[in-house]
């Protein structure tokens, strides 16, 4: 399983970025994906999570309304997409990409080496 996420960078505040995972060695359409964010001495924080068909998305309150998830199972693409509007200071983390797979009882999370996001001046 390999993620690698691009489109980090330094932003002001109010600006936007758009953040992309390619995902490889799985069957992306088969796993729920999830963007999750890590602030310099912070626990991470998941940010957004999408469903196998994208017929559902999830949000916590904090980024709900500004954040976007989305996601491309083409067969040649596994893309997974994190458009991020209206961006604050406190949104400044590190930001991975993560598979959940599903095996009988069990889940396995796989992660991406992640992109910085820095919101500021």
């Amino acid at each position: 399983v390999q993620l690698v996420e691009s489109g980090g960078g330094v932003v002001q505040p109010g600006g936007s970025l758009r953040l992309s995972c390619v995902a490889s060695g799985f069957i992306f359409s088969d796993e729920r994906m999830s963007w999750v964010r890590q602030a310099p001495g912070m626990a991470p924080e998941w940010v957004a999570g999408i469903n196998r068909r994208s017929t559902s998305s999830y949000y916590p309150d904090s980024v709900k309304g500004r954040f976007t998830i989305s996601r491309d199972n083409a067969k040649n693409t596994a893309n997974l997409h994190l458009q991020m509007n209206s961006l604050k200071p406190e949104d400044t983390a590190v930001y991975y990409c993560k598979a959940t797979e599903t095996l009988g009882r069990k889940t396995y999370d796989y992660w991406g080496q992640g992109t910085q996001v820095t919101v500021g001046t």
